[in-house]
């Protein structure tokens, strides 16, 4: 039974005024209503999470590995109630969620098993040099401790993955540091839930109440004030460029700044060299609209933007893809809000599907493809913005020149594709160093949608795909935003970190 309360320290609260999902597929409020929060509850949470931080950052990392599987165990048995509320908060297939909760609690072991093995701290050791001239060097060793509390703030389009225990949350608790999680008001019933799941592993782990607090909100206001609070030592978000800019001006003005590491938006380009056009064009025009319209486009690597030498072959893989998008039927977005987003960028493409259909939805849309020259692309700095949903740009250039120049003109992705053939080596050869500048992921002979979990993955990229492109939000190097390195000089093993022991290395053979 959903209470529509927050949980801080341990304790479901109340505040002082609520609001109200909305089912995407009716249009209709969801019961219950949920308390919005307000600066008092940020509050609490904040000072719950700092008294905590001294007693869980010092926890054995099994512990903390343990409570981590605690929280996946506990999810899973609430895989039912998770999957049944995010099909009416969200729309989206049982099938998808059903996914998503495994991505979710794989996520979590994963952090387990990276934390047991130690080497995430990256240890250092120089010994003493004493006979060194002309200057000795002292005996320097270095390890990685963690920042403090961290405010995580859910996405809209993974209720689960990059939600109350998804990947942000499973890397700070992994690190050692308390999180205050910060719903999305879209979902907030999956939120709850969730919460009650690690809720219920820290009471069986035995961990410091404040290691984990959710607070509910549809205002900007909750949000901002998490943000500026002083106890909060680091930021994660996923969203739009402009909730996100704004919550990244609020962290770096700070009287003491701090991180924050926001996924604020890509159009991932795929670029079809000609080799590819000529052999596979068709088949890659039906393969790129379904990536497109996967999941209504509502995916951050969702393939906005794709880039050809026009032709013949371009026309064909462009109608191949325009016959995909036309056989579609309208789909449903996650919120009113997006489906609205959706269709305003529609009209401002000057393409049909602008409207809203009564007879399919308030949040149903249609997919569209937008056909345009590279001299207009590079003109029309419009072209390069983000339509979060199944909205596809196919710029066609007129040599392969004007294909890098369209390739340099990018701003920072998550994600770049190259579609090629053999006999598009040399291009690609050309093509490769520009796109590892732009992007955080590049992709050869596939297309982006889809994110593995593994150590090597990077989920960022430069500005404005992500506010720091030296970090991934997926995959075990996630950690690494929530440690800070520190050099002991000259101290004994008696009050050395364990990591950092002469007798330890010994033990292990380094």
């Amino acid at each position: 039974m959903l209470t529509g309360r927050h949980l801080i320290a341990g304790e479901w609260i109340e505040a002082r005024s609520t609001f109200t999902a909305v089912a995407p597929a009716t249009g209709q409020a969801i019961e219950p209503n949920f308390w919005e929060g307000d600066l008092d509850i940020v509050t609490r949470a904040a000072i719950a999470a700092d008294r905590a931080f001294p007693d869980y950052r010092v926890r054995p990392a099994g512990e903390r590995a343990e409570f981590l599987r605690t929280i996946a165990a506990k999810i899973d048995a609430r895989r039912e109630a998770l999957v049944e509320r995010g099909q009416i908060e969200t729309a989206l297939p049982e099938e998808r969620l059903t996914l998503e909760c495994g991505r979710t609690t794989a996520q979590l072991r994963m952090f387990a098993d990276l934390i047991e093995d130690g080497s995430y701290l990256g240890p250092r050791i120089d010994h003493a040099l004493p006979e060194r001239r002309p200057l000795p060097r002292p005996d320097i060793r270095m390890t990685r401790v963690p920042i403090g509390p961290v405010a995580v703030f859910g996405a809209s389009n993974f209720p689960l993955a990059f939600s109350v225990a998804g990947g942000d949350t499973a890397a700070a608790l992994a690190a050692g540091c308390p999180v205050i999680f910060k719903g999305h008001p879209a979902h907030p019933g999956v939120s709850e839930i969730v919460a009650t799941a690690i809720e219920d592993a820290v009471n069986t782990c035995a961990m410091p109440d404040g290691v984990f607090s959710l607070i509910h909100g549809a205002s900007h206001d909750v949000g901002q004030a998490l943000v500026r609070h002083e106890l909060v030592r680091a930021v994660c978000f996923t969203g739009s460029l402009r909730g996100g800019r704004a919550l990244f001006d609020i962290a770096v003005s700070r009287r003491e700044p701090i991180p924050f590491f926001g996924e604020l938006g890509s159009v991932n380009p795929v670029f079809i060299l000609p080799g590819a056009l000529a052999v596979r064009g068709h088949a890659l025009g039906e393969a790129w609209a379904a990536s497109l319209t996967l999941g209504v486009g509502q995916f951050c690597t969702n393939p906005g933007l794709v880039v050809g030498c026009a032709g013949p072959a371009f026309d064909t893989f462009v109608e191949a893809a325009e016959g995909v998008a036309s056989e579609t039927e309208p789909q449903t977005m996650l919120t009113p809000a997006i489906a609205s987003s959706y269709r305003k960028a529609l009209d401002a493409l000057g393409v049909g599907g602008g409207q809203e259909d009564s007879a399919t939805g308030p949040c149903a849309v249609i997919p569209a493809i937008v056909r345009c020259s590279a001299e207009q692309w590079l003109s029309d700095t419009s072209l390069h913005n983000e339509v979060f949903g199944p909205a596809g740009i196919a710029v066609g250039c007129r040599t392969d020149a004007e294909l890098m120049e369209v390739a340099r003109a990018l701003e920072g992705q998550l994600t770049a594709t190259i579609q090629m053939e053999e006999s598009d080596t040399d291009l690609a050869r050309d093509l490769t160093p520009v796109l590892v500048q732009t992007a955080g992921r590049l992709i050869r002979n596939g297309f982006p949608t889809g994110v593995e979990v593994c150590d090597a993955i990077v989920h960022g990229g430069p500005y404005p795909a992500s506010t720091d492109a030296r970090t991934t939000s997926v995959g075990t190097l996630a950690i690494e935003r929530f440690l800070r390195p520190v050099a002991f000089q000259d101290f004994p093993d008696s009050l050395l970190p364990l990591e950092l022991h002469d007798r330890s290395r010994a033990l292990s053979g380094t």
